[in-house]
């Protein structure tokens, strides 16, 4: 579902301290979904946001470990999609990141390089931000990276209460895959999370309720093939 003309609603609710949250608790790859945290890390704190951003728990989300999760098989190339308990609510970008595990996903804490691969921004183009508020969001799985496992991360940057007086929130999930058919051409920008997101990023302290009229989203360009 596109979110076009929310933004009043969303103030007032912000406002009065009313919050709605989500947590991305599905995979699909290519036409088979999956049961809710088959593939996906399961958190511990229900649907609620992580702020910190020295945190570790930026990676995955609060409690979530990969001991008792699967890793699922894909293809370079092929479609994949995160789908949500309940569509997304805040505005703020989507963006899906991946980092390529020294061995089994499962065993992999996320402290290692991660690359962007693609950002769900707003469209100005009708003169205010348009922004994709959906219950479930796909891409692929580039091409050129190389084979092995990895996680696949995916964050909503809600940014409905404008920085400093209130504090962005994301939500995440990371997902497990183990990935074949990759050429190993890819030469990503790479970030540390924590590191990748700071106080001072425009996409992170951006008023979106006043002058609103271009955004940068937060981390490295997302990868191209």
């Amino acid at each position: 579902m596109k979110n076009f003309a929310n933004v009043a609603v969303a103030a007032a609710l912000a406002a009065k301290g009313v919050s709605a949250h989500y947590i991305f608790q599905q995979l699909s790859v290519d036409a088979t979904k999956y049961a809710p945290f088959e593939y996906i890390r399961q958190n511990t704190n229900y649907n609620s946001p992580v702020t910190d951003l020295a945190s570790n728990d930026l990676r995955c989300n609060v409690g979530a470990q990969g001991a008792d999760t699967q890793t699922v098989d894909v293809k370079a190339g092929e479609s994949f999609t995160f789908t949500l308990d309940t569509p997304v609510y805040h505005q703020g970008p989507i963006s899906i990141y991946m980092s390529k595990a020294p061995g089994a996903a499962s065993d992999y804490d996320g402290s290692g390089e991660w690359f962007k691969i693609k950002d769900f921004a707003p469209d100005f183009s009708s003169g205010q931000a348009v922004w994709d508020m959906s219950g479930s969001y796909s891409y692929t799985i580039p091409s050129c990276i190389e084979d092995g496992e990895y996680l696949l991360r995916i964050q909503s940057l809600a940014i409905h209460n404008p920085w400093p007086a209130g504090i962005p929130q994301f939500y995440i999930s990371c997902a497990q895959v183990k990935v074949s058919g990759g050429s190993g051409s890819y030469n990503p920008s790479t970030v540390r999370i924590p590191g990748a997101f700071k106080e001072t990023d425009p996409g992170y302290t951006v008023n979106i309720y006043s002058n609103f009229n271009n955004y940068t989203v937060p981390g490295p360009a997302p990868l191209t093939c």
